[in-house]
């Protein structure tokens, strides 16, 4: 009989997180009599044995707060920062784990943080994961808690940033969360009326992007709006990066690989002021003047929208009933609308990238939204 369980928050903060604790908390301790306790900060809490104690005191009134109770961070299990060097923190953690006498680990984080669980199960730590982030690309499952928030933040953006181009004939790039995928640009993109999208999937060509820039000014319409996701790149870098990859792929000794890696690292430092340096070059091929706004954190921030509610008390107590069954080493996903159980080693180090032909591309390219290919 499950007894006693732990959890935490790990990786970037998100709407819905606390919502997704109390979910868990209340199903765990009210339906299933679990005594719970909460890791402070993500892994490295749980690795210096720092915890609360959570009862139904401490889960009342956080279903509405933004960001999480529990403190977060991004430390990686096998890679510790501990002093001036990095140690695998596994063994200590396991101890911590027999310690507390607990039955499981329930981890809340994006796909960084599975890997972590997948780590911890393989250190023989019972775990259970529920998938967290704003950009939607936690692979097996359909949503992610803290998404549908991020969605109406970033859609409002582009909704107001629409006035200030018409008023001052302006192009404007709205910089919108997604390194690796474009979820949330395509999504605020499509639902804000943005003109144009660019999405780290579809690689744009500059000349396209500007064609349908001047196609609006022969329709009279002087401004235009354009949602970029940060990880947007032109085919030019695209291919680069394809390059680097290959190159790190094929890397025969440690020396290479580390080469290669550095390669690939400068690549996406110089990468950081894409949309700026896209925003002077359309201004001077367009004639029209270029602002950027970047939404960065604000798009994390806040009270999480009901969705995210429904979503994160849904998959906690989904969690719940998973540890109460002994059913472990799983991510708590939905598809189709009801809460399934994955296993870890199918989801961790994968990514849910926007396909191309998926139906929201197929909308875009519909209602005439530039996609800059």
């Amino acid at each position: 009989m499950v007894k006693r369980v732990g959890i935490l928050t790990a990786g970037g903060d998100a709407p819905g997180l606390n919502a997704a604790i109390r979910g868990f908390g209340r199903a765990a301790v009210g339906e299933y009599g679990i005594e719970l306790i909460g890791f402070l900060d993500g892994i490295r809490g749980l690795a210096e044995n720092r915890f609360v104690t959570l009862d139904s005191s401490s889960l009342s009134g956080i279903l509405t707060q933004g960001g999480t109770v529990l403190g977060t961070s991004r430390d990686k299990v096998h890679r510790m920062q501990v002093g001036e060097s990095e140690k695998d923190m596994s063994e200590k953690i396991l101890k911590v784990y027999e310690k507390n006498k607990l039955d499981a680990i329930v981890t809340l984080g994006g796909g960084g943080t599975a890997k972590n669980a997948l780590r911890l199960q393989k250190a023989g730590i019972n775990v259970v994961h529920l998938p967290k982030t704003i950009d939607n690309d936690i692979w097996g499952t359909d949503n992610s808690i803290g998404f549908a928030t991020a969605l109406e933040i970033a859609t409002e953006a582009v909704d107001r940033l629409h006035s200030t181009a018409h008023s001052h004939h302006r192009i404007i790039l709205v910089e919108i969360m997604g390194h690796r995928a474009g979820w949330l640009a395509l999504g605020a993109g499509i639902a804000g009326g943005a003109d144009i999208i660019l999405i780290p999937e579809i690689p744009y060509n500059i000349e396209k992007v500007v064609e349908k820039i001047e196609h609006r000014k022969k329709l009279g319409k002087h401004f235009s709006v354009i949602a970029v996701a940060e990880g947007a790149m032109d085919v030019e870098y695209a291919q680069r990066i394809r390059i680097a990859d290959q190159l790190i792929k094929d890397a025969d000794s440690p020396e290479t690989k580390a080469l290669a890696k550095h390669n690939k690292d400068r690549l996406t430092d110089a990468h950081r002021e894409a949309t700026f340096d896209l925003a002077r070059k359309l201004e001077t091929m367009t004639g029209l003047e270029s602002r950027v706004t970047i939404l960065g954190y604000v798009q994390r921030g806040g009270t999480p929208v009901g969705a995210d509610r429904l979503l994160a008390t849904r998959l906690g107590a989904a969690g719940a009933a998973a540890v109460a069954d002994g059913i472990t080493g799983v991510m708590i996903a939905t598809k189709g609308g009801n809460a399934v159980n994955v296993p870890l080693e199918k989801i961790a180090g994968k990514v849910k990238f926007v396909p191309t032909d998926h139906e929201w591309v197929k909308t875009a390219r519909e209602v005439e939204t530039g996609l800059g290919d």
